[in-house]
């Protein structure tokens, strides 16, 4: 199948990802942009576990992307309640409720591995749970303790997280597709990237990034720039587990065996599926794939 020249182009002034407006842009885009203002922004981080990232400072606006607690991100602006941020990890732009971020940057020690894991009060599993956390979250510890057999993480700022649900922060997994199939049965949510609920990109996401990999939030930007176009051969024969299936507004992981993994808006949640079949429902509904890409 050719596919060749069908996937999207980066726009490197693309409103997700360049912080501009007609009164405020980011210091780094002068001469690229028109602002009345530019400024430098200020360092920050996430203080709630998931934050949604929207377009306008409405809760009706809609969710591009979500943030996760620890993550590092520039403030450029604040206006009645909202911040105007860009995330240092995956670089979107947008407005997040300003009580949900603190000034300053954050030094995390440890990230979360599992899906989701919980902060108990102390490290006691009976005691009622104070915050859950998603995978990809950072969380700084203070220290240790062992209740029953099991070990927890004490947090700076109180509270206590099972260490078996964490990695160190500078340790990173091998296998992205491993950690996506850890998210199985996550609920479909447009614009999710929490362990929460994602939409097709945001698995993606997720899973490079415990990888320690930095990629680009959205499908047509992981289509654009992420490792190298392939062709899949006849019959899709050519293609090996970790390879990456783009539609148009649309990605799925090669799982490997024949099959499919992809949060999608047919199952509503992550689901693995013969790839076949996946291709003869998308092709059905919308169309064949625009291209192939080995991250």
């Amino acid at each position: 199948m050719n596919t060749a020249g069908r996937l999207p182009k980066l726009d490197s002034l693309d409103r997700r990802i360049a912080a501009f407006r007609p009164e405020l842009a980011d210091t780094r885009l002068k001469g690229e942009v028109k602002a009345e203002r530019f400024v430098l922004g200020e360092p920050g981080h996430v203080v709630e576990p998931v934050i949604d990232l929207r377009p306008a400072p409405n809760p009706d606006s809609g969710i591009d992307h979500q943030l996760l607690l620890g993550e590092q991100i520039t403030i450029f602006d604040r206006a009645a309640g909202w911040a105007w941020v860009q995330s240092q990890t995956s670089r979107y732009v947008g407005w997040v409720p300003e009580p949900a971020i603190a000034t300053g940057t954050f030094t995390a020690t440890h990230r979360i591995a599992a899906r989701r894991t919980f902060i108990y009060p102390e490290p006691d599993l009976k005691l009622p749970v104070a915050r859950s956390l998603s995978i990809g979250s950072h969380i700084a510890a203070s220290g240790e303790a062992e209740a029953r057999g099991q070990r927890y993480l004490l947090l700076e700022g109180g509270g206590a997280v099972v260490a078996r649900h964490t990695f160190p922060a500078d340790v990173f997994e091998q296998d992205y597709v491993t950690v996506a199939e850890r998210l199985l049965g996550t609920p479909y949510l447009w614009g999710g990237s929490s362990g929460d609920g994602v939409d097709c990109s945001g698995l993606v996401y997720l899973a490079m990034l415990s990888c320690g990999r930095k990629v680009l939030r959205d499908s047509d930007m992981m289509a654009a720039t992420l490792g190298e176009e392939i062709d899949p051969g006849p019959g899709h024969s050519g293609l090996k587990r970790g390879d990456l299936v783009f539609w148009r507004g649309h990605v799925a992981i090669v799982e490997g065996d024949g099959n499919l993994l992809h949060a999608n808006g047919y199952t509503m949640d992550v689901t693995s599926e013969p790839l076949d079949q996946a291709l003869e429902r998308i092709a059905t509904l919308f169309e064949e794939p625009i291209g192939y890409r080995r991250p």
